[in-house]
């Protein structure tokens, strides 16, 4: 399902634990790392698609986790054409997310990357807040900078004191 400007509608999930350091997984078979995300199933809103991204990737349940806040609107990458499939290509330029900033209420050991039979992450640790900046691909970059820069307000408020930035 693409917008009539060829974005998948999408969902990217930053998940922070109690020290506001922020999930991040690896690919399946890849040297690639990145915040859990997925489409938007016709018919589900943002949220239910989060939730069911959540448990799809992490693991988690909705009662492992608090929302703490979300973008306010979409945020779009494109996709660079050589990682299009060929027969998209002309159609598809990449995602528009809403993002959303979510708290860890469980335990390390309720996050479960092999609830489903095709997972996503086949490894995944906690790191600082602004560090997957620094190792997020390229294209995926701008984006990462603007969702974590949106949320971070919400830390804040849940945990009375800024993250500091590198």
């Amino acid at each position: 399902m693409l917008d009539k400007d060829g974005y998948r509608p999408n969902v990217g999930i930053i998940l922070c634990n109690t020290k506001n350091q922020v999930f991040w997984g690896k690919r399946v078979r890849e040297h690639s790392w990145q915040f859990p995300q997925g489409g938007i199933k016709a018919g589900e809103t943002p949220e239910q698609a989060m939730y069911r991204e959540l448990m799809e990737e992490v693991g988690l349940a909705p009662q492992h986790v608090r929302i703490l806040g979300r973008t306010k609107d979409w945020l779009r990458y494109d996709v660079p054409t050589n990682w299009i499939r060929r027969e998209w290509r002309g159609s598809y330029r990449g995602q528009k997310q809403i993002w959303f900033l979510l708290r860890l209420v469980g335990r390390d050991n309720d996050v479960c990357l092999r609830r489903t039979h095709h997972p996503e992450f086949d490894a995944w640790r906690w790191t600082e807040y602004w560090s997957p900046l620094e190792t997020v691909i390229e294209f995926k970059r701008d984006v990462y900078l603007s969702a974590l820069k949106e949320l971070e307000r919400f830390l804040a408020g849940d945990r009375h004191e800024r993250v500091a930035r590198p």
